[in-house]
């Protein structure tokens, strides 16, 4: 019994022997491992900082960081700017348009939901004295405004171009949404700026400006295609 006794005790310690050298090995490999680890944090420590500038930038640029409070991307900060500058020369050409009810303004209001913000327009409507939203003009008003940014944008990009001209503007229908007075307010504008050696092209179906418009082109549609006529107020044509 004795015998049996020591020979299973032997074997329960080369077991605890063998159990032993496989725990120090794993010590060691992991002790090895670890300061592999550390070595590798201290390295990757500068590039994790790195890593979250940059994505905290790229955030801000997008317009998705919380810290962007009105969801702005870089590029509408940007253009926001220019816009200021539009919507002044544009207020100079609306109030007359307008008969110095409307003035242009910039807004930077965040939009509601997740819309973008930035580039955002208001009117300032003197009879009320209230700023209101583009969308909330009507559609002879919204025509005129859309005039009023085109002429605006056309004399700051002439400026900023150190004085090369725009001498062509082409206005593309909208004139059938104008009452008569609107209509004579806008034209008046477009006078002027013919009087000033610019080119204003009309594009439009409405008949009552044939009257008001001394030199036109016709486009007359014909069995074998359409053919361009010029003509003159009062019935000449060539």
């Amino acid at each position: 019994a004795a015998a049996d006794a020591l020979a299973a005790a032997a074997a329960r310690l080369r077991d605890a022997s063998v159990a032993e050298v496989a725990a120090r090995t794993r010590c060691q490999d992991l002790d090895r491992l670890s300061a592999t680890a550390l070595r590798d944090a201290r390295r990757l420590a500068p590039l994790r900082e790195e890593h979250h500038r940059v994505a905290e930038l790229a955030g801000l640029a997008a317009g998705t960081s919380t810290r962007n409070e009105r969801r702005m991307r870089l590029e509408s900060y940007v253009l926001a700017a220019r816009l200021e500058q539009v919507a002044a020369a544009a207020t100079a050409r609306l109030r007359r348009m307008s008969a110095g009810r409307y003035t242009l303004v910039h807004s930077d209001a965040r939009a509601g939901g997740n819309a973008r913000s930035g580039l955002g327009l208001h009117v300032i409507d003197h009879w009320t004295g209230k700023e209101r939203d583009t969308a909330t003009l009507s559609g002879g008003e919204t025509f005129f405004v859309s005039l009023a940014l085109a002429l605006g944008l056309a004399d700051v990009v002439t400026e900023e171009a150190g004085g090369v001209r725009l001498d062509t503007l082409f206005v593309d229908e909208g004139f059938g949404s104008l009452d008569e007075q609107t209509l004579d307010e806008v034209l008046d504008v477009l006078d002027a700026l013919r009087e000033r050696d610019r080119a204003v092209g009309i594009v439009s179906h409405v008949a009552d400006l044939r009257r008001r418009v001394p030199a036109q082109l016709r486009v007359v549609k014909g069995r074998s295609g359409s053919t361009v006529r010029h003509e003159l107020a009062g019935g000449g044509h060539g």
